[in-house]
């Protein structure tokens, strides 16, 4: 008896360890991209610097998830045209606000910590950005597995300021004027993030 239950122990502790490794496995290529268009840096056009991080950032997200739970249940009586649009803005915007954020390179490191947080079906990744002086800045990522594998659907600023939350208190006032008003709204920030530069 205490030999199965060591065997099932055994098990399910491998299990753990492989949906922790595969959990983590977006989040450490997006690190990986993040860390090319830095080093790329401004002398790099941003549409090319977009084109380069936007697969990236398309498998490390799941947008559509994190769009539709940001909107809130208005996101159901949107048209299918509606939700569309919305969506490839979203997309526009996610991938401009990294590149905009992440456009230099000044010896930073990108770690992540071995041991992810199971909360419920989902794996918490918790990473760090370590500049070359100052303190680093804690980013956790929220992963859920779906028809994509694994991918962050909330990412947790310090390890607990969830983007969504504030994504979410940000649309509700845009909302007021329908789903076109966010849309121009995303589309005004692209444009401001890229310096008017055209993106794909």
């Amino acid at each position: 008896m205490i030999r199965i239950l060591a065997v099932l122990f055994s098990l399910a502790f491998s299990l753990s360890a492989q949906a922790a490794s595969e959990a983590a496995a977006p989040i450490e290529a997006l690190d990986q991209g993040l860390l090319s268009v830095m080093h790329a840096g401004k002398s790099t056009p941003f549409g090319q610097r977009f084109a380069t991080l936007s697969p990236v950032v398309q498998h490390a997200f799941d947008l559509e998830t994190i769009l539709e739970t940001s909107v809130g249940p208005r996101w159901k009586s949107f048209t299918p045209d509606q939700q569309q649009a919305l969506q490839a803005e979203f997309l526009r915007f996610t991938v401009a606000s990294y590149v905009s954020n992440f456009s230099s390179f000044d010896g930073e490191k990108f770690t992540i910590d071995p041991d992810t947080r199971a909360v419920g079906a989902e794996q918490v990744v918790a990473t760090h950005i370590i500049p070359a002086s100052g303190d680093p800045a804690r980013i956790d990522y929220v992963m859920r597995q779906g028809s994509n594998g694994w991918q962050a659907v909330d990412v947790l600023l310090d390890g607990s300021i969830s983007r969504v939350a504030v994504q979410r208190s940000d649309f509700r006032s845009l909302l007021s004027g329908g789903p076109d008003a966010l849309v121009a709204s995303l589309r005004k920030k692209v444009s401001d993030l890229s310096g008017g530069a055209s993106v794909p």
